[in-house]
């Protein structure tokens, strides 16, 4: 599957109807919404529910007082957030670029763009499919659950009211809901029986934020569970997820770690242990850029932060060693790729 990581994020803002569409249009075949809610119980698409960083937020006089320091996931966050804003109040503002260095081009779009509710989105992806014929699927992210539970406005309950309300159920439904957390998964998995989607973080290389570890799901802090992501992709992890949830979605370097010098070291044997357990692999986020390539696929200037290598060729690895999706900012790429690997096979 060619799943467009936020809509196709390396073309326009992320979280965009104008993202999703054009993902659409490149061929991918899942659109991802991170959801998060507004103080009225409205999901919107966001990567954060801080939203000064992806909207025009900062510049409306009207909002300054509500500039906040909040702990999410007892990492301390200064800005806006989604929380403090009805569904009326979000759609004044406009979206903008998250990365604006890397990505110069999308900044131009800035401001333009609404901030995307999950039925508009589902809207999209139904219209979409009447026109193209094609089937799409919703991949839908809950964001920071142990927190918006904690705060008394849960995600679960009105994403899978949203989704159900729209005809999607059973396993087989164009629709995939992950999470980082475990607990909010498995109260998930009593609620629907729509895919889940267990996400990995990389268990290596991640230093704390604020002495909060962020190589272990949050939940299992908050419950005083001392394993961590390096528990859950093991074999015998990887069987306790299949208990609950129908995929994996690992950080990439998770199948092929990067050498010391950053190029593509050898895969593991974590397709294989999540394929034995019954759970299909979808990977993320494979990006054009230079800087988020490895060494050996950096075209023109390698140092570069904004030109983009070889995707595709990543991209062809890790379906060389069997992962079954692919989380990509570049669904044309990835869509060239899944076509290529097709004709060799």
């Amino acid at each position: 599957m060619v799943i467009a990581h936020r809509g196709a994020s390396a073309y326009r803002p992320e979280h965009t109807l104008a993202a999703y569409q054009l993902a659409i249009d490149m061929g991918a075949d899942v659109v991802e919404p991170d959801l998060v809610r507004t103080r009225d119980g409205a999901l919107v698409a966001r990567h954060e529910n801080e939203i000064g960083g992806t909207t025009d937020v900062s510049a409306h006089p009207k909002f300054a007082a509500r500039k906040a320091t909040k702990l999410i996931d007892g990492v301390p966050m200064t800005g806006w957030f989604s929380e403090d804003f009805t569904l009326a109040e979000i759609k004044t503002l406009r979206a903008r670029e998250r990365i604006p260095a890397n990505r110069p081009e999308n900044a131009k779009h800035d401001d333009r763009y609404e901030v995307p509710t999950l039925q508009e989105i589902i809207a999209l992806v139904k219209i979409s499919e009447q026109k193209t014929g094609r089937r799409i699927a919703i991949y839908p992210e809950t964001k920071h659950p142990s927190y918006f539970r904690g705060i008394g406005m849960p995600l679960e309950e009105p994403l899978v009211k949203a989704l159900h309300d729209a005809g999607f159920h059973g396993k087989g439904a164009p629709v995939f809901i992950q999470s980082f957390e475990v607990a909010n998964l498995k109260m998930l998995r009593t609620m629907t029986d729509l895919p889940l989607v267990q996400l990995l973080n990389n268990p290596l290389n991640k230093p704390a934020a604020n002495g909060v570890p962020q190589n272990v799901p949050y939940d299992f802090i908050v419950a005083g569970d001392k394993r961590g992501y390096a528990d859950m992709t093991s074999a015998a992890g990887l069987r306790e997820i299949a208990t609950y949830a129908d995929a994996v979605g690992p950080y990439k370097e998770i199948i092929i770690p990067r050498t010391a010098d950053n190029h593509m070291g050898q895969a593991t044997t974590f397709v294989a242990d999540a394929h034995a357990a019954g759970l299909g692999i979808h990977i993320w986020t494979l990006r054009p850029e230079n800087t988020f390539l490895p060494v050996e696929l950096r075209q023109g200037d390698a140092a570069s932060i904004t030109a983009r290598g070889n995707l595709v060729a990543e991209i062809l690895t890790y379906l060389q060693a069997g992962v079954d999706g692919i989380f990509s900012d570049d669904p044309a790429a990835a869509r060239e790729a899944v076509n290529q690997f097709r004709r060799k096979k």
